[in-house]
């Protein structure tokens, strides 16, 4: 699984938000956000562009 950390998630919204984002991508599966950590893992050869559109588009930042 491929990992990203993500700054600016707060809440448990926030984690559905980008679970949602990311499970939009043609190509990425079993999606998991962890607020503790700050950081989501997902599967699939995804271009890093992408994965960084999908959460900066709704508000946070990837590290």
């Amino acid at each position: 699984m491929a990992t990203v950390k993500i700054k600016g998630m707060r809440c448990g919204h926030c984690v559905n938000s980008t679970k949602q984002a990311l499970e939009k991508i043609p190509g990425i599966s079993e999606v998991a956000v962890d607020l503790e950590k700050s950081e989501a893992s997902y599967k699939g050869d995804i271009d890093l562009k992408l994965i960084k559109d999908a959460i900066t588009g709704i508000g946070f930042e990837v590290e």
